[in-house]
């Protein structure tokens, strides 16, 4: 379908208005943002949003920064609850309680923390369920809002409060989850990755694509933060070209069980481009350290080749 994405964006009010209190530098509003705006301007919808930097900050009563209907619910139970309300709409056409005609759309968003972590269970359930709603995970790698605590979206060898880099560990120890594809298991219609600044036009059609696509979606979206991860606010989009151009964080869908790169970077920079302007990362540059970044350049370079392997399988078996 062909639209004009400039005049949309200039056009189309934001559902996620100004005034909300995220840092200066945060990646998390430009998701909300966007992803609210591939909404159609008649369309309603019902969002949910787990306890978390998003929540605290956009929902201060009595101020809010959502002008549609919204939930604020448990860090751990953010997809059930919109499934639950997914449901009771549903129930309320059937019975005459609603207009059948009203066009309703169930969006929740979670942190790593409550995505990852401690709302796995409810969003594994609501996913299986097939209920008719978008999940959306902005992914901080770690639980920013409580002090900065690993969860198992932070990468290997960040250092945060919980796994802090000294002489005993040199930060996390553990590689990190790819929960991603842990909801392309669950066999979907679809299951998105993508960043909220540098590529907007990604962001926006992946969003509409989740948002009117029937049955359970999944959009996993990287929203650095500059606290947690100890970069200048001014280079929040920097940072996010990184992630992209050196394959930590790639831009792919997968619909129906078929992947698709969005992006492959033409000159594929190295891990460190991407590691050295975040204070997290600084311990990884001291003499004796190298080890670490190669390690982690490693990691990342086998995910990148994995990924390309899944896209020309799947691809093939279609052909």
């Amino acid at each position: 379908m062909a639209y004009n994405f400039k005049e949309i964006i200039a056009e189309r009010p934001s559902r996620f208005t100004a005034g909300h209190r995220m840092c200066a530098g945060c990646g998390a509003p430009p998701v909300a943002r966007m992803i609210l705006r591939a909404l159609k301007p008649e369309d309603h919808a019902v969002i949910a949003v787990a306890t978390g930097c998003m929540e605290v900050s956009s929902f201060i009563y009595p101020y809010t920064s959502w002008t549609d209907s919204f939930i604020h619910t448990a860090f751990e139970c953010a997809a059930a609850t919109a499934s639950g309300v997914e449901a009771a709409y549903k129930s309320m056409k059937n019975t005459g309680k609603l207009p059948k005609d009203i066009n309703t759309k169930f969006i929740a968003f979670g942190g790593d923390g409550g995505t990852y972590d401690i709302g796995l269970q409810s969003l594994s359930g609501a996913m299986e369920r097939g209920h008719d709603m978008v999940y959306v995970c902005y992914d901080n790698g770690a639980y920013m809002n409580t002090g900065i605590q690993r969860s198992s979206a932070t990468p290997k060898f960040a250092d945060t409060t919980t796994t802090p880099a000294g002489t005993k560990i040199p930060g996390k120890m553990q590689a990190r989850k790819d929960l991603t594809k842990i909801l392309v298991s669950h066999h979907i219609p679809y299951v998105a990755q993508s960043i909220g600044l540098n590529n907007f036009k990604d962001l926006y059609e992946k969003s509409e694509k989740a948002i009117y696509t029937n049955g359970p979606t999944f959009l996993n979206v990287l929203a650095p933060c500059p606290r947690g991860w100890g970069y200048n606010t001014e280079d929040l989009m920097q940072i996010n070209k990184l992630a992209v151009e050196t394959c930590y964080w790639p831009l792919y869908e997968v619909i129906n069980g078929k992947y698709i790169i969005n992006y492959k970077p033409k000159n594929k920079l190295p891990i460190e481009e991407f590691l050295r302007p975040q204070k997290r990362f600084k311990h990884m540059f001291k003499q004796g350290n190298e080890w670490m970044i190669e390690d982690f350049q490693k990691e990342v370079d086998a995910r990148w080749q994995e990924l390309l392997d899944l896209e020309e399988i799947t691809n093939s078996h279609e052909a």
